[in-house]
């Protein structure tokens, strides 16, 4: 393994249905065009930051902003969000793999599921991807609870592995969009900085949705809107500049092409 560790940050880039949780009808053109919005202010500074990313798409989106999706495949990896980000089926794993091959010219080979709900690892290796990351191996009150999960990259089955989302050694805080744009910059600093040290690299992840100026919804919770637009964009461009002290910017793809997978691992 490289002694410089990866910083693999990544986008899940889906409509934008988070109001429908909060029972606020939103048309799938305003959805739309709310990440779009978004994605537009955040590619342009992935831009002047001069780094590679990885993109989860849903390939909803993908049919409706292709010019979105080529814009990220020239230089950001693809990767799929599934087919719809409110309905999942097993089937929408290889139907959603191929409308994003077709539309980016890349080979898909990541997925992530929505809201990071379980899939059937098997399902997902049969549909040809090669790694998952829809695991965040910590407590998070009325979605998930992952802490029986290894907190590090490791093997589901011969054709597949997880790369969970990072957490902070042994605490198992999680490192990822709530935190980053909730939290000073100064802690979330260090708390990367741990995770890298602890694991070699750095998996987090945010949606470009955040990205839009989201003043307009009410509905949603102080936490996830509070800090939104340009004041995100800001604030991530500043961690960004202290990642690259850190570590090397990567797709999560090449960094899996460059690093075997360990064993699993706790």
């Amino acid at each position: 393994m490289s002694a410089t560790p990866a910083i693999l940050l990544s986008f899940d880039l889906e409509e934008f249905d988070i109001p429908l949780e909060y029972a606020s009808d939103l048309s799938l053109d305003e959805q739309l065009d709310v990440s779009t919005r978004g994605a537009a202010a955040l590619l342009d500074l992935l831009d002047r930051c001069a780094v590679r990313c990885t993109f989860f798409i849903t390939a909803q989106y993908a049919r409706c902003r292709p010019a979105v999706v080529e814009r990220i495949a020239a230089t950001h990896e693809v990767a799929s969000h599934s087919l719809f980000h409110s309905q999942f089926e097993n089937a929408h794993l290889a139907e959603s793999r191929r409308i994003l091959q077709d539309i980016s010219g890349q080979p898909v080979t990541g997925f992530r599921r929505a809201r990071l709900a379980a899939t059937d690892n098997q399902a997902i290796a049969d549909a040809g991807y090669r790694y998952d990351s829809s695991i965040n191996p910590t407590y998070l009150p009325g979605r998930y609870n992952n802490l029986d999960k290894p907190r590090r990259l490791y093997a589901l089955t011969p054709e597949l592995v997880e790369l969970p989302i990072s957490t902070m050694p042994f605490t198992r805080f999680p490192i990822f969009w709530l935190s980053l744009k909730n939290l000073p910059t100064a802690v979330t600093g260090v708390m990367s900085r741990l995770a890298l040290k602890r694991d070699g690299y750095l998996n987090t992840f945010a949606h470009p949705w955040e990205f839009a100026d989201l003043s307009k919804y009410a509905m949603l919770p102080g936490y996830v809107r509070r800090v939104d637009g340009d004041r995100w964009l800001n604030k991530l461009a500043t961690l960004i500049a202290g990642w690259k002290s850190a570590g090397r910017f990567m797709a999560i793809s090449d960094y899996l092409s460059e690093y075997d997978a360990p064993e699993h691992e706790a």
